[in-house]
């Protein structure tokens, strides 16, 4: 039998405020929920990754971002579960306006993190990319 499965594409922002602090938001949904993460979510057909990326942020948070250069390219695989996933991040700072949650079924908080400071349960794109 045929596997079926396919990768799937998702998007994140590494971003950073005036004291190199990391935004991060904490998950409602699965995969990885409860845990602590870059903003983001999944491209959709005919969009670019910079636009996923933007649309995805201010879906999420409310704010506009300036991006910067691709952080990381995350491979996120768990066979078991029946995840794959490939998912660029992007180095970003906030353009405009100031963190809100707006999809409450989602995300649970949000807050700025010190680099060495991070919450015991981080995402695997995170830890990748900050390991990177």
């Amino acid at each position: 039998m045929e596997n079926t499965l396919s990768p799937r594409v998702g998007c994140g922002a590494l971003i950073l405020d005036d004291q190199d602090r990391i935004l991060l938001v904490k998950r409602l949904r699965e995969p990885e929920a409860g845990h602590w993460g870059f903003p983001g979510g999944k491209v959709d057909f005919g969009e670019t990754v910079q636009e996923a990326v933007l649309r995805e942020i201010k879906e999420e948070l409310g704010i506009t971002l300036s991006l910067g250069p691709l952080a990381h390219l995350v491979n996120y695989i768990d066979t078991a579960a029946g995840q794959h996933w490939l998912a660029p991040v992007y180095k970003a700072t906030i353009g405009s306006g100031t963190p809100d949650i707006q999809e409450p079924e989602a995300l649970a908080a949000w807050d700025w993190f010190a680099a060495d400071d991070l919450p015991d349960l981080i995402t695997e794109a995170t830890r990748q990319t900050l390991l990177a």
